[in-house]
């Protein structure tokens, strides 16, 4: 590939360079495009953009009569960006009212860019103010998305503290808002302590100081509560507590947030994502902190329940401790030993006499058994007149037959032994029978 080569600044024998690139890719670190032939390829693109309609807010507008033209800054609503916007007189004749500082509008504008200076602008040819029905409306769809994401939700309100360390307060610079809350807090409670940041309240710059105090306070471990605060005003003024990112903000932040914001009647979105919504900056105040004349009272009544309390206790257990008291047998208490002592006194006869009764029928069982042993006892039949004869061996001689004439034999009776011989004959010889007695006749 040949390349094309031009003189480098019209030096008489300088080096030539190779043609600039057409496109921005084929640029290299030998061919790089300078600065300018940037600024007009940007322009050139720029160029063949289409007009659009935009929307923002306006921070500042310079009418230069005579010129034919007057100059505006536009804003965007949410995020820290401007353009500088050129009008022309004729775009400002069809406006019912001049365009202001801080009020919404939506501008049909050709980009351009200045290759000269880099910068860009839009050339605007209609501008057409937002109104209040628009705003609204709006606000409400912003409204539903929030809460279709649960930014809104009971479950994720944190409660406040009872008796915060430190109070975070953003307001206005020296606004009506700071006295009311300062002054009816410390009314409420001396000893509170604030950390004050004090920002824009309202127009272009309020989002951006409010969001930032916002999280300079939270990330402070001493802070326990934040209030939010502004007097009221119109829809217009408090829109920037409406803004998503700041309503965002106060969802998400790890510090309880009380949002104090207008009036009663005035509901801006951070009031919905708050954790408290205070009516009015004096009503915030009335809720971070306790009232020390209620809570001495409070504690004076609490008390006084106690003492009644702990006195009715205290007479309770003395009536009992005098019912106990008066009973006979704290009153004697040899009374309950005496009562005892008979009883161990009946309960000993009682057991003599079972002991005793238990005894006597052993005695008399004893006695029987002892009847009916010597009754079945051989001795019992010696003691009526029987003996037994046995031989020299011990054998019991039962019949006649059974021992010889002249042979010794032993005799046992009830009183003892002795010895016999036998003879032939037996000398017994029985006594007559006696007479039967006499009977007596009948008269």
């Amino acid at each position: 590939m040949t390349e094309s080569f031009e003189p480098r600044g019209g030096q008489d024998g300088a080096a030539p360079r190779p043609a600039l690139a057409p496109t921005a890719a084929q640029t290299t670190p030998e061919n790089p495009w300078p600065l300018r032939q940037l600024s007009v390829k940007v322009g050139e693109y720029i160029a063949r953009m289409s007009p659009l309609w935009v929307e923002g807010q306006i921070v500042q507008f310079n009418h230069r009569p005579g010129s034919g033209m007057s100059f505006m800054t536009l804003r965007d609503v949410d995020v820290d960006m401007s353009f500088s916007v050129p009008v022309r007189e004729k775009v400002l004749r069809g406006l019912t009212t001049e365009p202001v500082p801080g009020a919404r509008v939506v501008v049909h504008a050709k980009p351009t860019f200045w290759s000269k200076r880099g910068s860009l602008q839009m050339e605007a040819d209609d501008i057409r103010p937002v109104g209040l029905g628009e705003l609204l409306a709006r606000l409400e769809q912003l409204k539903r998305v929030l809460t279709a994401e649960g930014l809104f939700e009971a479950s994720r309100k944190q409660p406040l503290p009872f008796l915060p360390r430190n109070v975070g307060l953003i307001c206005g610079r020296e606004s009506a808002a700071e006295r009311d809350v300062v002054v009816n807090a410390r009314r409420r409670w001396p000893a509170v302590r604030f950390e004050i940041r004090e920002v824009a309240v309202q127009g272009t710059r309020a989002v951006g100081e409010v969001s930032a105090a916002l999280r300079e306070l939270d990330e402070l471990d001493e802070v326990d509560v934040i209030i939010v605060s502004r007097g009221g005003g119109s829809l217009e003024d408090l829109l920037p507590f409406s803004d998503e990112q700041l309503t965002r903000l106060v969802a998400g932040a790890r510090t309880p947030i009380v949002s104090a914001i207008g009036h009663e009647v005035d509901t801006p979105l951070i009031d919905l994502a708050a954790d408290v919504r205070a009516s009015t900056p004096t009503d915030a105040a009335k809720r971070v902190v306790p009232d020390i004349q209620a809570e001495v009272e409070q504690l004076d009544l609490g008390r006084t329940r106690l003492r009644a309390a702990i006195r009715a206790r205290l007479e309770r257990e003395q009536s009992a401790l005098d019912a106990m008291r008066s009973r006979p047998v704290l009153e004697n208490p040899a009374t309950i030993l005496a009562g005892r002592a008979d009883e161990i006194r009946s309960h000993l006869a009682l057991a003599r006499t079972l002991i005793s009764s238990r005894l006597d029928r052993a005695m008399d069982d004893t006695t029987h058994l002892g009847q009916r042993v010597r009754a079945l006892s051989p001795l019992a039949t010696l003691e009526r007149g029987y003996a037994v004869v046995q031989s020299p061996d011990g054998a019991v001689i039962r019949s006649p037959e059974e021992t010889a004439v002249d042979h010794d034999l032993s005799v046992r009776v009830a009183g003892g032994r002795f010895g016999v011989r036998r003879i032939e004959h037996d000398p017994y010889t029985p006594a007559p029978p006696s007479p039967p007695p006499p009977t007596e006749e009948p008269r």
